[in-house]
């Protein structure tokens, strides 16, 4: 870089492919394109080889298959799933509870970054700065900034910021809230998944049990219809009898099509929900005649108090606005930053060197530290502090009505769940008796008509009657178990 910056000299040049060729410059611009050949020689390898790190392989899922329940040509045994089983396979494939859980641990990391906010910060840096220099004329650069025309620089900075916000710690406690905030929703996610799983588990239980109860009513209108068959052909009953338990064959073969139209349809539900691949394989536990008793009315309130999610969501969310306040309010405070640097900044390489302008003096160390402090003062901005501090009390007032109108609606949906299900447990029973009742009354009246008392008619309707209080009488369970689980999304489990 000395001598003469006006003459000319021939260069061979290679681009990223590999081909040369001649460019003619001034020995000032031989350094400036030999420095530019260097990066291109460099950058391109490195982002080659970085586009090949960071290209994803690219991988063909296997295709969705429908695995069909164990047949006669099957071997595999059928899984055996309870509604716990059901529950923790939900979770691991339910796409929008595992949004919120990922949610939640996405806010865990940001409060983990904002605890690390609060603490001093420590890098190393090194740097090269090459500058054109002046013919050799003079010792530093052509550019004022630069000492010399080689300095290099190898520094270890801390740096930590003395803030109002630090010393309050406002962004870690506005962190955790907003964690406690996803946490709370994550809660509510997994507490809404349990109601869609129970629905389903005991919607497919409850279309099982109508699908024997159609297939024993389908047995009984049979044998109804072969005796009143053998009766006509004997002489002992009308015809009429006939076409009656006829009809009502009739319309038991299509009562059990149905039945078992819906049961398919309430396993294909459930098995969306429990397995990555849709798998009918599989055998739901029924469980329904031990479900867990109602508590008292005063233990699920007490437990409402404490374990509901959606007055914690609405809780966390006020105090996230309370704090973007203070936050808002320290803006207009000095903030003082510190910032030391350690190390070496000289024109040689090394802890001692020879300083061109002063040779005599011969080596001196180059290892030393420099200190910055910077005091902001805010003075004018036009009212953008003013306005942001503005915009954090609506919040605030929005996030207060929100609580208020959250503890409103939980203790109405409270009453509403807890009276589905009590109505619901006493419907059981109901249910229960009635179908205990409806099995004597088919008893009798087919003893009624065998010893011709009674009509087909009659018969008819008992039998119709009985399949309708079976039905109940399952739904009734179902029904009071989906209340529970509607109930335990307010109060936690009980």
């Amino acid at each position: 870089m000395h001598g003469s910056s006006w003459g000319k000299e021939n260069i061979l040049f290679r681009d990223a492919q590999g081909v040369w060729y001649r460019n003619t410059v001034g020995h000032a611009g031989r350094g400036v394109f030999l420095g530019i050949g260097l990066m291109i020689t460099l950058v391109i390898p490195c982002s080659k080889i970085s586009a090949q790190a960071t290209t994803p392989s690219v991988s063909m899922e296997p295709p969705v298959q429908l695995v069909q329940p164990t047949g006669p040509g099957q071997a595999t045994p059928p899984i055996t799933v309870t509604l716990q089983d059901a529950l923790e396979r939900a979770r691991r494939n339910d796409a929008q509870y595992l949004s919120a859980v990922t949610d939640a641990k996405n806010a865990h990391e940001d409060r983990t970054q904002a605890k690390a906010a609060l603490l001093p910060s420590i890098n190393y840096s090194m740097q090269y700065l090459g500058t054109q220099g002046n013919g050799g004329l003079i010792s530093d650069g052509r550019f004022v900034t630069n000492d010399g025309v080689h300095v290099y620089r190898v520094w270890g900075v801390l740096r930590q910021d003395l803030s109002p916000g630090t010393f309050m710690a406002t962004g870690y406690h506005r962190a955790a809230a907003a964690e406690a905030v996803a946490k709370a929703k994550a809660e509510i996610a997994r507490r809404g998944l349990t109601v869609a799983v129970t629905n389903n588990f005991y919607g497919l239980i409850v279309a099982q049990r109508k699908y024997a109860t159609a297939q024993q009513a389908l047995d009984q209108a049979r044998r109804f219809f072969e005796i009143t068959q053998d009766a006509e052909r004997a002489g002992q009953g009308p015809h009429s009898d006939t076409v009656k338990a006829e009809i009502q064959y009739q319309i038991q073969q299509r009562a059990f099509e149905e039945a078992r139209l819906a049961m398919e349809d309430a396993r294909l539900n459930l098995a969306v929900m429990l397995f990555p691949q849709l798998n009918e394989n599989f055998t739901a536990v029924d469980d329904l005649d031990s479900a867990q008793p109602l508590p008292p009315f005063g233990e699920v309130q007490r437990m409402a108090e404490k374990e509901n999610p959606d007055l914690r969501v609405a809780v966390e969310t006020l105090r996230e606005a309370n704090l973007d306040i203070t936050a808002a309010k320290t803006a207009f405070l000095p903030t003082l930053t510190v910032e030391t640097d350690y190390g070496i900044e000289a024109n040689c390489f090394g802890l001692h060197c020879t300083r061109a302008a002063f040779p005599e003096v011969g080596k001196v160390p180059n290892l030393g530290y420099f200190l910055t402090a910077v005091m902001n003062v805010p003075v004018w901005d036009w009212g953008t502090l003013r306005s942001k501090l503005h915009q954090s009390e609506y919040r605030r007032q929005q996030a207060q009505a929100e609580l208020s109108q959250t503890q409103r609606q939980v203790m109405s949906r409270l009453y509403a769940f807890y009276n589905e299900a009590a109505t619901a447990r006493s419907a059981v029973e109901t249910s229960r008796h009635t179908a205990d009742l409806a099995v004597e009354s088919l008893r009798l009246t087919n003893l009624r008509f065998r010893a011709g008392t009674s009509t087909a008619l009659e018969v008819v309707d008992a039998e119709n009657t009985l399949t309708q209080a079976r039905n109940a009488y399952d739904e009734a369970q179902a029904r009071y178990r989906l209340a529970l689980a509607n109930l335990q999304t307010l109060t936690g489990s009980f």
